[in-house]
């Protein structure tokens, strides 16, 4: 008979090789571990104003909160307005033309706001936001 075998025939050993998988989730792991984007916040709450229009941007950008006590913050700690020239001349250093997103709160003084742009411009930022919410 055809479909049986016989008592000394021999029995193949089937077996399944993962390398090859393994090695292509070690290479998607790798890929998206480069092509994670990290963003600092800002560390504090800021309650932004309304506003229609106002567009989102996608890369990495230097993240100033100006709070409602009219405290400017980076990256969690309170720098002041002589601070952020600071920041931002470090910043660009890495990448010229890193957006500055200013996060306002609704309750901070506009004059504030408007020195932190100042700030920001001096530091050599040539793309300047105010966040607000969508």
């Amino acid at each position: 008979m055809m479909g049986r075998r016989s008592a000394t025939e021999e029995r193949d050993d089937v077996e399944i090789n993962l390398s090859p998988m393994i090695d292509c989730i070690f290479i998607l792991l790798i890929f998206f571990i480069v092509t994670t984007v990290f963003v600092n916040e800002t560390g504090v709450t800021v309650n932004k104003p309304e506003v229609k229009g106002a567009k989102a941007l996608d890369k990495n950008s230097i993240l100033i909160a100006v709070t409602a006590d009219n405290d400017v913050a980076y990256d969690g700690e309170i720098i002041g307005i002589p601070g952020v020239s600071t920041v931002v001349k470090l910043a660009l250093k890495e990448n010229k033309e890193m957006p500055v997103i200013i996060q306002g709160d609704s309750d901070a003084s506009h004059g504030i706001v408007q020195m932190v742009h100042g700030e920001a411009l001096v530091a050599g930022a040539t793309t300047i936001s105010v966040s607000t919410k969508q």
